[in-house]
């Protein structure tokens, strides 16, 4: 799929109130996918372009709900395609820290008063062979400066007026998608933040459920002599067995010190538990939706012997989902570890797209950059996992012919490129190549760093090409 047909495809439907701001909407998107690292002088062809961009991102009748519904639509189609199939709903918020921007207007705090920025809550579709399929949904979060600090406070607020709402947000929008692919089970998978009882005892449709990390030791309605809470009901459930699993590098944090990836040996063990309602405290003047107890599966996955120094890895997954067997049970385990695909894409949308780096003077504008940039990193964590699922795809379905064409005679130091495309997992490692991926024996397959580097190094060696390439000669008569 070349650069403008993508394009195309993803947000030629977008309803922005005039066809002529669509027109500019894929043309941007277009130019920016080339070169997502670039600022924008920087990756705009000329002045009259760029003074369009910022005019683009400025223009209050462009809502960026409409831009991202029209990339959603597609990413519905291509969950359709996938048949009576899973799609794992991956949701998770990222911070965007805007604190040196001291000009830009409506921003809102971040971990305290003085950091200035924007929450992004993003749900991303994802198979269970981990290809992303597309955005579902993002909500933007300005936190109001006069709440930081007063968490203890939350208590006294209802659902809706928790920042904890959002995974709230994430699941109706998942169950309205899912009306419209009955054939395919959609699983809303959360991390530890996300185990909040209204998700879990959210009305869901048929082919929607939730898995979700457990963060809280939550009560049971237990018989005398049963496990009265979910940790001890965890230690006494059966065993489904061990797994492995690819245990993500962790940097350095407060208190804890900086874990390498490595591959983690996990013992299974599942069962169902009924957990108790929390208390709710009455709030004047709200009325509260009354709860009641929920019954789910426990999925306990733990390291017995993490390598030393490690931290032993250890994930309480609760699921609505009725599990039948131990071996379903390892499964979900496995689709929990997909998680990790939505903070590879907050890494591309701001290290690959460098979204922080980005001035446009309002708030308002940043979302409408983040919604279009968000489609754009899609595309970037789409190039370099689809490869591994689909090696042998034409180049074609990722570059126009000019570009591959242009990667080719690079790499391979000749004039002459093929007359037929090269196969998807030979495009990407040369894209990966010429970002500065070495390709050693035991290096595996590239990651999405060298790809967004490479895909701007491709940008410029195919407008060189476009110049130098000789001039096919005209058809002879007779």
């Amino acid at each position: 799929m070349d650069e403008g047909e993508w394009a195309v495809t993803e947000l030629a439907e977008a309803a922005l109130g005039d066809s002529r701001r669509t027109d500019r909407l894929v043309e941007l998107a277009s130019q920016l996918a080339r070169q997502p690292e670039r600022s924008l002088p920087s990756a705009c062809q000329d002045g009259a372009q760029l003074k369009a961009a910022y005019h683009f991102f400025s223009n209050p009748h462009i809502a960026p709900q409409a831009v991202l519904a029209a990339h959603v639509q597609r990413t519905q189609e291509r969950m359709q395609a996938q048949g009576d199939g899973v799609v794992l709903a991956v949701q998770d918020t990222t911070e965007l820290d805007y604190s040196t921007h001291r000009a830009t207007t409506g921003l809102g705090a971040l971990n305290d008063a003085q950091q200035r920025g924007m929450l992004v809550h993003t749900t991303l579709a994802l198979t269970p062979e981990r290809v992303p399929l597309g955005l579902l949904a993002q909500e933007v979060l300005l936190r109001d400066p006069a709440t930081v600090g007063k968490r203890h406070q939350r208590k006294r607020r209802a659902i809706g007026a928790k920042e904890s709402h959002k995974w709230l947000v994430s699941l109706t929008a998942v169950n309205a998608l899912a009306a419209q692919c009955p054939d395919t089970h959609l699983v809303s998978v959360g991390d530890r933040e996300a185990d909040v009882y209204e998700v879990l005892a959210a009305v869901r449709q048929p082919n929607v459920d939730v898995l979700v990390r457990a963060a809280w030791d939550r009560a049971l309605v237990s018989q005398r002599g049963e496990a009265a809470h979910l940790w001890e009901a965890a230690e006494q459930a059966a065993e489904a067995g061990t797994l492995e699993v690819q245990a993500p590098a962790r940097p350095a944090t407060a208190g804890k010190a900086a874990q390498p990836g490595r591959r983690a040996v996990l013992t299974v063990r599942w069962g169902q538990v009924q957990l108790r309602p929390p208390y709710r405290a009455p709030i004047p003047g709200v009325e509260q939706e009354r709860l009641g107890p929920v019954t789910v599966m426990l999925v306990w996955a733990h390291e017995d012997c993490p390598p030393v120094g490690a931290e032993a890895l250890e994930w309480l997954l609760l699921t609505t989902e009725a599990l039948r067997s131990p071996a379903q049970a390892l499964v979900r385990v496995e689709w929990y570890a997909c998680r990790w695909g939505i903070e590879v894409f907050h890494k591309v949308l701001k290290s690959g797209c460098r979204l922080e780096a980005r001035q446009l003077g309002t708030a308002a504008g940043l979302e409408r950059a983040l919604t279009l940039y968000s489609i754009i990193a899609w595309r970037i964590l789409w190039a370099t996992l689809v490869v591994r699922v689909a090696p042998e795809l034409p180049a074609s379905v990722l570059l126009e012919r000019e570009e591959w064409e242009a990667l080719y005679c690079t790499v391979r130091k000749t004039a002459q490129p093929p007359s037929t495309a090269p196969t998807l997992r030979e495009a990407v490692r040369w894209i990966a190549q010429v970002g500065g991926f070495l390709g050693r024996k035991g290096d595996g397959e590239p990651g999405v760093t060298v790809l967004w580097r490479g895909m701007g190094r491709l940008a410029d060696l195919t407008a060189m090409y476009r110049i130098l390439r000789p001039t096919p000669a005209p058809a002879r008569c007779g």
